[in-house]
């Protein structure tokens, strides 16, 4: 298979249903999502070297996540009315499951945090503000075009579960999130769901 076209040499790439110039808010919002994917695979690829049985279930959440980030990006390439959407309310759901799941594995804070902690944790931070700058971009392109509101439903959650994994990183590494030192208590104490990891 040869891998170059020639075909975007003056610009311009293909989306499912045309072709676009490469800085078209399409292109600009699916290859942010691709970004935040390449960087789940680093944080993937840490766990491995760490210790892969320790992160066992981490790495297995996080390669369903890649597949995810994949549909999520051919979501967002789709000109109106070209293909079903692969990206549902019930990934949304499945988040939300693994964002309330991993929290139970985390301390209680009240204040922000510094993005950081042990290298693991630090890489799934940066796939949180990635994932972040993804969603900004999606919601740039539901202003003008149509799209698949579950893509930017997901991306919203997705930030939230890095956010929660990085701690939950940091707390099995016996690491403690470092506090946001002069900032104000903003986190509330809730009731925690009991629900089993999957």
């Amino acid at each position: 298979m040869r891998i170059y076209t020639r075909r975007g040499d003056e610009g311009e790439t293909s989306v499912i249903g045309g072709r676009v110039s490469k800085d078209h808010i399409r292109v600009e919002a699916y290859g942010t999502v691709d970004e935040a994917n390449s960087f789940v695979g680093d944080a993937i690829a840490r766990m491995w070297e760490k210790d892969p049985e320790e992160f066992d279930d981490m790495i297995r959440v996080l390669t369903d996540i890649q597949q995810e980030l994949f549909d999520t990006g051919g979501d967002l390439a789709v000109v109106k009315g070209k293909r079903p959407y692969k990206i549902t309310a019930d990934h949304v759901d499945r988040l939300e499951e693994l964002v309330d799941a991993y929290l139970e594995q985390t301390p209680v804070v009240k204040k922000f945090i510094l993005p950081g902690g042990t290298s693991i944790a630090a890489a799934l931070h940066l796939c949180r503000t990635v994932a972040r700058r993804a969603e900004r971009r999606v919601v740039t392109l539901a202003s003008r075009e149509e799209i698949n509101e579950e893509a930017r439903r997901y991306l919203n959650r997705l930030s939230d579960f890095f956010f929660v994994l990085a701690r939950a990183a940091n707390a099995r590494e016996s690491r403690e999130d470092i506090q946001y030192a002069r900032g104000r208590e903003v986190f509330r104490d809730r009731p925690r769901k009991e629900r089993p990891m999957t």
